[in-house]
């Protein structure tokens, strides 16, 4: 056991799994009906009645670590080189390094079936490792589906196969240059390095050119997926594509006036698949994106350490570098709630990160060896404190 409970678990408790079959005489003796699976089978997994959320949190030395929330139970998930950045398509983890990425499979994840999901849980494995052959420095970005996983190191775009990583082997099935790249609505958009054209390109998963998106995205810079599109940040605002196949168009939100290179939102950060992004500011505070309204707001809090939305019509958090916690309102943008959290806050990299889940929200705080577990819908009310026997300086959450 680790860490102290502050207040009631409202997190999922890991429940039985269902394996059904159904057996029978086929009217011939000897011989028996094919197995009967019940919907939504994987096989080699176990599914669960709630959603399994796990923390893979990255130290220093290299070696990445599982936390389970409803257990508080640590374990090591493997050792590799220096670690330079995490992040997870809901449920692998890629670990960047000066030379690749580390594939680690956390053993949880949901399967989204539009009106309904599934969740389920699986050993943990490493994948496998590839090089990358990108700046040690390289910031990584990840944005799946279910088939492919879309990653950015640098100036280098890579598509990943779901399929093949699921069996158990890392394949690379695309290379391309761009600043960013999304697997969305079966194919792949790869924004261009910083050409004056900002061309978006599609891809089918085959890796051939499909088309490109009419609108432009002038010097790219950050990407989400949300349940209303596919977002890239742009100079001049965020660009939102949305269609099936190669039917895909792009609309832009531009920014609300004159933004000057320092303070345009370089990096999106929200509950995964929600559809309002948080992304910091500059020095000057954050940017809250709702994609359905269209339109940005700029709060100005002050620099922010981390920053993360937690869905439609749910607090927007930002954590301040001098380590108070806030919370705002999506739509206006007005102050909700604040609280004392971090006493020092790393400057630097590796910085805190937020993750949101549908209940919770985590935070790592690497000069404590801690992780704060957030009631967000609490007034911020501080759940659990997750003490560590190591600096958590790289944190996802897998499950999702």
């Amino acid at each position: 056991m680790i860490g102290n409970r502050t207040g009631r678990t409202t997190l999922a408790v890991i429940a039985a799994g269902v394996a059904l079959c159904s057996c029978g005489s086929s009217g011939t003796e000897g011989t028996s009906a094919p197995e009967q699976r019940p919907h939504g089978y994987v096989e080699g997994a176990e599914e669960t009645a709630e959603a399994q959320w796990r923390l893979v949190l990255a130290d220093d030395s290299g070696t990445a670590h599982l936390l389970d929330p409803a257990t508080e139970k640590v374990t090591e998930a493997t050792r590799t080189g220096g670690i330079t950045d995490v992040e997870s398509d809901g449920r692998f983890a890629y670990l960047a390094t000066s030379s690749g990425v580390r594939v680690f499979d956390s053993g949880v994840w949901t399967g989204d079936h539009g009106d309904h999901v599934h969740y389920y849980r699986a050993a943990t494995r490493v994948i496998g490792e590839y090089q990358t052959g990108t700046a040690p420095d390289a910031s990584t970005t990840v944005a799946g589906d279910p088939a492919i996983t879309a990653l950015t190191t640098g100036d280098e775009a890579h598509v990943v196969d779901r399929k093949a990583l699921e069996s158990g082997r890392v394949s690379v099935t695309m290379r391309s240059r761009g600043r960013a790249a999304l697997a969305y609505a079966e194919h792949v958009l790869v924004a261009a390095t910083d050409g004056a054209d900002g061309t978006v390109t599609i891809y089918g998963r085959d890796g051939r050119p499909a088309g490109r998106i009419q609108e432009s995205c002038p010097a790219p810079r950050g990407q989400a997926i949300t349940r209303r599109g596919a977002v890239f940040g742009c100079a001049d605002g965020a660009l939102v594509v949305t269609g099936r196949g190669t039917e895909l168009s792009g609309k832009k939100i531009a920014y609300p006036g004159r933004v000057t290179e320092d303070e345009r939102a370089m990096a999106f950060h929200h509950r995964p698949g929600t559809a309002v992004l948080a992304a910091k500011a500059g020095r000057d505070g954050i940017w809250i994106l709702n994609i359905a309204a269209g339109e940005w707001t700029r709060v100005h809090s002050g620099p922010a350490a981390a920053v993360s939305g937690t869905g439609e019509g749910s607090p927007v958090l930002m954590l301040g570098e001098e380590g108070r916690l806030r919370s705002y309102d999506p739509e206006t943008g007005e102050a909700l709630a604040s609280t004392e959290l971090i006493k020092r806050v790393r400057q630097g990299k590796p910085s805190p990160v937020i993750r949101a889940n549908t209940a919770r929200a985590y935070v790592n705080d690497p000069a404590a060896n801690a992780v704060y577990e957030i009631d967000y819908k609490d007034d911020l009310r501080l759940a659990r404190t997750f003490k560590l026997p190591f600096s958590p300086g790289h944190m996802v959450e897998t499950g999702w």
